[in-house]
């Protein structure tokens, strides 16, 4: 089976199958760079991969600190059983709302991988997808 002709960043030649009647991939077909752009353009407004963990770790933080502080652990402002309730009523919301965004970002991101696959099938003719 047929290679893409191009050389990839690492200088090593790309593993994509070449569309029809070309001789580079989607990847690297220039006919589809400003497509590539503006999606790559979208995926970086949404945030890296990294943000959410930082988020889990804050939040990590203040259930550790609203424990010793309900528990009255040395060295902690001691809190009532009432708005420690609260509090971690609205750090629950918290991590729904991190998690609704992680699955958001993924949908995303699988849907431009179809779209992709969608695009590359039309260009591609009968070409099986079968492995």
């Amino acid at each position: 089976m047929a290679k893409c002709a191009a050389i990839t960043q690492a200088g090593t030649a790309c593993k994509g199958i070449p569309i029809d009647g070309s001789s580079y991939c989607y990847v690297h077909h220039p006919d589809h760079a400003a497509e590539r752009r503006r999606h790559g353009s979208r995926g970086g407004k949404r945030g890296g991969r990294g943000r959410p963990a930082s988020e889990l770790q804050e939040v990590k933080t203040l259930l550790a600190n609203l424990t010793a502080r309900v528990l009255r652990e040395a060295g902690t402002e001691p809190l009532e059983t009432g708005p420690a309730a609260v509090a971690n009523q609205l750090i629950n919301t918290r991590l729904r709302a991190i998690e609704i965004e992680r699955k958001i970002k993924e949908t995303d991101e699988l849907e431009e991988r179809l779209e992709a696959l969608e695009q590359g099938r039309q260009q591609g003719g009968s070409r099986s997808w079968a492995t």
